[in-house]
């Protein structure tokens, strides 16, 4: 578990093709990590299978790779970096399981003063989870849904968020790693269920 507020940025520095999956290797500054520790990259949990000081791999199977971006990602690029929530941590963003659900592109950009107004496009299949000031993740990055639209929703970027994630680097037709609320997930099952 999650809460979407990024330690840190790394960068994409080995890859190399695992079967149908991947592993890839990346230069962080998250501190000793542990041998089979979760670590959330851009938005998807990812197990660290080895750790080494300044860096970690991680394996990446057919289906996250199908899901995300990761598999796009080229040597040199940054990603978003957030270390597993502990038992006693404060929950400074909202729930964030590191289950990408599926992708958001973005349409549009609008600088309002230092923040930057995003419209998004996903499926219909996800955006029925999103709500007016509700919570998503993208790349890894708890946000507030400022409005819906028929096939879109938008975000504000703070200048805070734009200086310490990879967001700052939002161009219209980049895809973005989208996790809906876990909550709104599990009551749309519910309600499913009644009918």
């Amino acid at each position: 578990m999650f809460t979407g507020l990024v330690e840190t940025t790394g960068l994409l520095r080995t890859r190399s093709e695992r079967g149908p999956g991947m592993r890839l290797g990346f230069e962080a500054s998250l501190g000793e990590l542990a041998l089979g520790e979760s670590v959330c990259v851009s938005g998807a949990c990812l197990t660290v299978v080895e750790a080494r000081p300044g860096g970690f791999d991680v394996e990446v199977t057919a289906e996250t790779l199908d899901r995300t971006t990761l598999g796009r990602l080229a040597l040199g690029d940054p990603v978003n970096l957030e270390r597993a929530l502990r038992a006693g941590d404060r929950l400074g963003g909202h729930f964030v399981a590191g289950h990408v659900d599926g992708l958001a592109e973005v349409l549009e950009t609008k600088q309002v003063g230092d923040a930057v107004d995003v419209r998004l496009g996903t499926p219909a299949s996800l955006l029925r989870y999103v709500a007016t000031k509700g919570s998503v993740t993208l790349d890894g990055v708890s946000l507030t849904v400022n409005g819906v639209e028929a096939g879109a929703f938008s975000i504000m970027l703070i200048p805070h968020t734009l200086a310490v994630t990879t967001l700052r680097e939002l161009r219209v037709g980049r895809a973005l790693n989208l996790e809906v609320d876990l909550v709104a997930r599990y009551v749309a099952r519910l309600l499913e269920g009644q009918s």
